[in-house]
């Protein structure tokens, strides 16, 4: 058994281990793979620094033109790699344990690419429902960090995006009910159920799908009613699927 890997995520007030639908990606292939791993928690302010201290380089640029350094990262103590994204990860992981579940089995990586962008296409509204409220949820040292980094990127005061009980709320439920609608057809196409995008199989499309609406339930609450809400589009489908990777 390989020393355990060193996972860096974002702490909150949540209940569950992991909120963030990045970074529960990551935990999610740890997961699926049965590899050993460890958390060390990271507030926002400090990702940066975090990362530079590792070697690791940014994953993007902010729209003021700084370096955008992000979680998920692994540091893996067998080979002394430490590497962010967690789809760079996922594929580090397939081809540094081999013995384990791959998670972009051989021949899918340009249908897993589509795939995990049409789930982006069809689930638009996600981000102004849930992120407003990832803002109560988080510690006092990452909230101004948070306001302020997503604020650069959507434009607004993250607290007008989605008012609670307000019809520009409604709509972006609705339209995200119509998105999750497509992606049970998706996985009903030709007629065949399947649970996951590849049959009994979980792949890194999965492992996106399930991510999102795990972000849902952990930021929202389990029982809210927003997400007693999801729980029952699509005759159960999505409370299913969280609970295959819960």
């Amino acid at each position: 058994m390989p020393e355990p890997i060193v996972f860096y995520d974002i702490p909150a007030n949540v209940k569950g281990e992991g909120w963030s639908g990045n970074t529960l990606k990551t935990r999610f292939t740890l997961n699926v793979k049965g590899l050993p791993y460890k958390t060390v928690w990271v507030e926002y302010p400090d990702i940066a620094r975090t990362c530079q201290e590792l070697g690791v380089g940014p994953t993007g640029t902010w729209p003021d033109g700084e370096p955008q350094y992000t979680l998920p990262m692994i540091y893996d103590p067998s080979t002394k790699v430490a590497i962010a994204e967690s789809a760079a990860i996922a594929r580090y992981l397939d081809a540094t344990y081999p013995d384990t579940p791959r998670v972009f089995p051989e021949g899918t990586e340009a249908f897993q690419e589509a795939t995990i962008f049409a789930l982006g296409a069809v689930m638009q509204t996600i981000g102004h429902l849930v992120m407003p409220v990832v803002l109560q949820r988080l510690n006092d040292a990452s909230k101004a960090h948070f306001k302020q980094r997503r604020e650069m990127v959507f434009g607004g005061h993250i607290e007008e995006w989605s008012p609670p009980g307000s019809a520009v709320r409604a709509e972006q439920w609705r339209q995200l009910q119509t998105g999750f609608g497509r992606i049970a057809q998706w996985l009903a196409a030709g007629g065949k159920e399947r649970k996951f995008f590849m049959g009994d199989y979980i792949t890194f499309a999965d492992i996106t799908l399930a991510a999102r609406l795990m972000w849902m339930k952990r930021i929202l609450g389990e029982e809210s009613e927003e997400w007693r809400d999801v729980e029952k589009w699509d005759g159960g489908r999505w409370a299913r699927l969280v609970e295959a990777f819960e």
